[in-house]
């Protein structure tokens, strides 16, 4: 018998006594049950075998069978649905909790949080959306790309305590030229389904990695030794590792499809693997063949909960914490901002006097003002005075607010699944209502986004960005990558910081230019800093290490519980 069906019976028979114990014989039960007495006899050694309840057989002749529930009817149904939600098997779950989706976010509250099954060591997030691409070729939104550095490894690394560059899937390298540059590869490197890292591997990812505009001084890439990998370079590069740190450099099998902006079990060669991703759960699971250091907790598991406030992560351990969420001090300013970028090739801010228009009065006071609090949760927005932190180019004088130059309607893009951009939008239509003017608003993709779609129709983006470390030259990755920024900028002005890019990399002794290009991307009027959010990880509890890092996550490889010495009787 099925474990449903036997729960079916017990439902059954504990309607029909109304879950008061009672004194019975076999016959009547199995008039209940509809079934045979020999049926019945089993059936009930199974109910008793699991705890449901105590049977105690009649001696003698016409004697009555004492029958005790153990369990309740809503008991079991609660049983049964905590064995589907730690299956990650909602839906069945909520349809056995008769849809109550109450119900149903208690249990699953109970589950997140830190744990030890058969083992392994378990750590539960709560996410407020699903993951839809781990391509690292594609465009990708802030948590995509942590998770991505999760899965695979690049040539190179940035070392997030020292923000230095160092080895990873390469252990040495040098420079032969300014123009030809050697990698050394190390062996045995295998992928989460076992093949090894080949060098063929390497130059599949290189020759699609070089299409973009960040690496398109790559000419060409070779094996000429048994794990050596040489790059041929059109003009000279002094900070060609430093590139590759890069995550559209990491390092993908030969037979992947690269141009997919729809992967969900990408394979890599980093510390977890992806076993489970879907619109539940998102779960990851230590590579015994890492490599490197074996990740100390086993198991990530990131669940789905569209209530949660997706700018703090903890494996919260109290169903109060959904509400009100208890957050560790240690919080950082996002390395990143909320901006406006304006179409300045195609749209209205092509013209300076929309352009002057939109810049006067979608400032970022004016719209805090306007964001209901209870709308955005517990985001902390603050105003932001350049595109990073402590960068102060936006103008400290206002700008005079001329009238548009006519009534019309401006068309605004945003990305969708967003907790606050719809908010923050709907604030810009307000102020520009008053001037009588409409707004459009497009809810894309981030690839949609990146790879300029309806890019003709739009007068403006609102977005966002965060950077994978504190270093100035990680900007890059965010100004070059996809041509989100060229398309929007006039040709001249964006040739003019391209240029200086390429002299920096060609001379060593030249300071980064990053500074000097956020501060004309905010000159130009090409790019309009709103705020900077606060970030972080709860670090108060049972698991160890959790540091927030510049994307708001922590390394997934670096922490590890603490055994409760309570537990183990110590």
């Amino acid at each position: 018998m099925s474990g449903q069906r036997l729960k079916v019976q017990f439902q059954r028979l504990y309607n029909h006594f109304s879950g008061q114990d009672a004194d019975t014989n076999l016959q009547d039960i199995a008039e209940v049950l509809f079934c045979t007495r020999r049926n019945v006899r089993m059936v009930i050694n199974k109910m008793v075998d699991k705890g449901w309840i105590d049977w105690e057989p009649a001696v003698g002749r016409g004697k009555q069978s004492r029958l005790t529930f153990c369990s309740t009817d809503s008991e079991l149904q609660l049983m049964h649905a905590r064995k589907l939600v730690a299956e990650g098997k909602l839906e069945p779950a909520l349809e056995a909790l008769e849809h109550n989706a109450d119900k149903l976010a208690q249990i699953i509250q109970e589950q997140l949080g830190h744990t030890t099954a058969h083992g392994k060591q378990i750590v539960r997030l709560p996410y407020y959306r699903a993951f839809s691409n781990l391509n690292p070729l594609q465009p990708l939104r802030r948590s995509e790309q942590h998770l991505v550095r999760q899965v695979f490894n690049g040539l190179t690394r940035i070392n997030e305590e020292k923000e230095e560059v160092e080895g990873d899937l390469a252990h040495h390298w040098e420079a032969l030229t300014p123009r030809h540059w050697r990698f050394y590869i190390r062996p045995s490197v295998r992928f989460h389904d076992g093949r090894i890292l080949s060098s063929e591997d390497i130059i599949a990812t290189f020759n699609q990695v070089k299409q973009h505009r960040l690496f398109n001084h790559i000419n060409e890439i070779q094996a000429p030794f048994n794990h050596t990998i040489d790059f041929y370079l059109a003009s000279d590069d002094h900070r060609f590792p430093d590139l590759l740190t890069n995550l559209i450099a990491m390092v993908q099998p030969a037979d992947a499809d690269m141009s997919n902006p729809n992967v969900l079990f990408p394979v890599g060669t980093g510390p977890y693997k992806v076993l489970q991703n879907d619109s539940k759960r998102f779960k990851l699971e230590a590579s015994d063949q890492y490599f490197g250091f074996r990740a100390l907790i086993d198991v990530v598991d990131i669940w789905m909960l569209s209530e949660v406030a997706s700018c703090y992560l903890q494996p919260a351990t109290d169903a109060s914490q959904l509400g009100g969420v208890s957050v560790s001090t240690r919080l950082k300013l996002d390395e990143g901002c909320n901006f406006l970028l304006f179409n300045r090739t195609s749209g209205l801010p092509a013209d300076p006097e929309w352009l002057n228009y939109l810049k006067g009065r979608l400032t970022a006071l004016q719209l805090l003002q306007r964001l209901n609090k209870d709308q955005i949760g517990d985001f902390r927005l603050t105003n932001a005075y350049g595109i990073l932190p402590g960068w102060t180019h936006v103008p400290l004088h206002s700008i005079p607010v001329q009238t548009p130059p006519s009534k019309r309607i401006v068309t605004i893009a945003f990305a969708c699944q967003h907790p606050v951009y719809p908010h923050v939008a709907k604030a810009i239509q307000e102020i520009l209502a008053e001037d009588g003017i409409k707004l459009r608003m497009l809810e894309l993709t981030t690839t949609e986004i990146a790879l300029g779609k309806h890019s003709q129709k739009i007068d403006f983006w609102l977005g966002g960005m965060s950077l994978m470390n504190y270093r100035d030259d990680a900007l890059l990755s965010w100004f070059f990558n996809f041509d989100h920024i060229a398309r929007a900028m006039p040709k001249d002005e964006f040739q003019l910081l391209e240029q200086e890019v390429m002299r920096w990399r060609a001379n060593p002794e030249q300071a980064s230019p990053c500074q000097d290009l956020g501060a004309k991307l905010v000159e130009f009027g090409q790019v309009m800093p709103l705020f900077h959010n606060w970030l972080g990880v709860d670090d108060t509890g049972a698991v160890q290490g959790m540091q927030s890092n510049s994307m708001g996550w922590f390394d997934f490889k670096s922490v590890w519980m603490k055994p409760d010495l309570e537990d183990t009787g110590i």
